[in-house]
């Protein structure tokens, strides 16, 4: 067996009076795609201080009041390399500053029920509606080297306690 490294990221779904935030990625890793608003937890930070960063870098504003949603371990090719990437998805519902358009992302604000899951990445399908119906997840994605699914499996969970760091 494969001895990946590992990489840790986060994903924030910004929710308000029934809407959601997607940006578009101008660059880097799904590029051309909707996604909520999130990266990769650098050294030395804990996953909840990722995602503030992150949101901070990319969209201007700051989490105030969010949860752990879900958790997905994908098997995926990240910049050529065969990684072991696990994505902390937050619900946010209050946030500090202006949302803005950064050099990476693109927000815009669109209707629960006007979602373009034709411009988000496949797995997005599967887990999305778990989280816009207050569920909690945690879930297992294979890519192939041109982010082709190849398998899938997502189950719901009682609560954040059972999404396991």
């Amino acid at each position: 067996m494969e001895n990946l490294r590992t990489i840790n990221t986060t994903l924030a779904l910004f929710m308000k009076d029934n809407k959601i935030l997607f940006g578009e990625k101008k660059r880097g890793f799904a590029k051309g795609t909707l996604n909520g608003i999130g990266g990769k937890q650098d050294f030395g930070e804990t996953i909840e201080q990722a995602m503030v960063r992150e949101c901070q870098e990319e969209i201007g504003a700051t989490p105030l009041t969010y949860e752990l949603i879900g958790k997905i371990h994908f098997d995926v090719w990240y910049k050529g390399e065969h990684v072991n990437m696990y994505m902390y998805i937050y619900a946010c519902t209050k946030y500090a500053g202006e949302i803005t358009e950064s050099e990476e992302m693109l927000p815009n604000w669109y209707e629960l029920d006007k979602i373009p899951y034709e411009k988000m990445l496949a797995d997005d399908l599967l887990w999305m509606p778990m989280a816009l119906n207050g569920k909690h997840f945690v879930g297992d994605v294979a890519f192939d080297k041109d982010m082709n699914m190849l398998s899938h499996d997502f189950k719901e969970v009682d609560s954040s306690l059972d999404i396991s760091m």
